[in-house]
């Protein structure tokens, strides 16, 4: 069985800020590099990075062969303890990272090391390129050779495996890999010298998205009164006015004819505008309980006022921390996203290249978002989500996300 090294790092200048990742693959037996891979993520904490050179490292190591035994040396210690399952994860963030990674390769076949700094030099220097590149708004060439990448000796034989792109996609991620091919080169070229790889910047090919189309649910007799309306109150159906914005969506989308399926939460409100939208696109509706909103706790039917008026202190803790819980035993924001999560994953898995229309609400799709652009927690309270609103996010084989559309409320008009 051959055997590889994957070595792995991550940052972030600001914790959370402009983050990125490095990642070498090299052969165990010789130390030759035969892969590497460096990306600019936008803003992340620093485990994010580090969790996403690892999954980048991995699946580096797999494309290069599937069989293969890896050993992966990273100089967090927080990554290494919890994928050997040492240490419990308990961030909201990490659990579908964690989950991702383990997944790239069986766990038989993949051991964790700790290693210091500075015995991690190479997936640093990468990890600090893409952020000082994505920082500068630019791309960045691939090293000429694996020599130049500092994993062969002078003069060896190599060939890159990428070529040159005509032009950049503007999904493309910030990524470049570089392959050695050893004596294969050589043979190719027909001569001892190394052949003169092909090297630049192109999208890897990996298949259509994933595509979540995210549709708040329409108006209830609560939307317009601006009152709490979780999963833990009336559960309260549209209004006349929700019915026709639902109406207006599905109008919309069938125009668009991308959807391929339906899924909502279970609650009233949101199964009801997915069975209006589904009836007009001839699809059925699927129920996940994941889609539901967060159990607002004793603050069900109230105003934002009325619970600043009852429950002040209750009410500052919510707003300063996910961890808070509503009054009376709500759900946290820290406990939704987790949820979210690993719905999110659930689904991606279930509907891998295909479209699909999610039917959920404000915290839900917030959440969808916050987690697909790396932003913070209290981005929750900076984005607006109006009733019967589209945003959607895109979901590569890579793990990446891709946000597309927010907040669009053009077919209400």
């Amino acid at each position: 069985m051959r055997e590889f090294i994957v070595e792995a790092d991550g940052g972030s200048r600001g914790n959370p800020g402009p983050a990125g990742y490095g990642a070498v693959v090299s052969d165990a037996a010789t130390g030759q590099v035969l892969a590497e891979a460096a990306e600019y993520i936008g803003v992340a904490t620093n485990n994010v990075a580090e969790y996403r050179g690892l999954l980048a490292g991995l699946r580096a190591a797999r494309e290069l062969d599937p069989e293969a035994a890896v050993h992966v040396r990273m100089d967090s210690k927080l990554v290494v303890e919890q994928m050997t399952g040492r240490w419990k994860i308990k961030h909201p963030d990490m659990k579908p990272l964690a989950a991702r990674a383990a997944r790239v390769l069986p766990p038989e076949r993949v051991t964790y090391e700790w290693i210091p700094r500075e015995r991690n030099k190479h997936a640093d220097r990468l990890a600090n390129e893409a952020m000082d590149a994505g920082a500068r708004g630019e791309a960045w060439s691939a090293p000429a050779s694996a020599a130049e990448a500092g994993g062969e000796a002078a003069g060896a034989p190599t060939a890159a495996g990428d070529e040159q792109g005509a032009a950049l996609d503007a999904d493309a991620r910030a990524a470049r890999a570089v392959a050695a091919s050893g004596a294969g080169a050589a043979a190719t070229s027909g001569a001892g010298t190394a052949a003169t790889p092909a090297v630049g910047w192109a999208p890897a090919d990996m298949g259509p998205p994933a595509t979540f189309v995210l549709l708040r649910h329409g108006e209830t007799p609560l939307t317009p009164q601006k009152r709490f309306s979780g999963s833990g109150g009336s559960d309260p159906s549209l209004s006349d006015i929700g019915r026709e914005q639902a109406e207006r969506v599905a109008a919309a989308l069938a125009r668009r004819g991308t959807v391929q399926a339906v899924v909502a939460s279970p609650l009233a409100r949101t199964r009801e505008t997915a069975g209006i939208v589904a009836a007009r696109l001839g699809l059925e509706v699927t129920v996940e309980e994941g889609l539901r909103e967060t159990d607002f706790g004793a603050w069900e039917g109230l105003t934002f006022a009325e619970v600043r008026e009852r429950h002040p202190e209750d009410l500052n803790a919510w707003l300063s921390s996910p961890d808070a819980e509503p009054t009376g035993g709500g759900e946290s924001f820290a406990a939704t996203a987790t949820r979210v999560a690993a719905t999110r994953d659930k689904l991606i898995a279930a509907y891998a290249g295909r479209t699909v229309l999610l039917v959920s609400h404000v915290t839900p799709i917030k959440t969808l978002l916050r987690l697909a652009l790396g932003a913070p927690p209290e981005a929750l309270f900076r984005m607006e989500l109006s009733a019967a609103s589209l945003s959607a996010v895109a979901y590569y084989a890579d793990g990446n996300a891709s946000v597309r559309l927010f907040n669009d409320t053009a077919h209400l008009r």
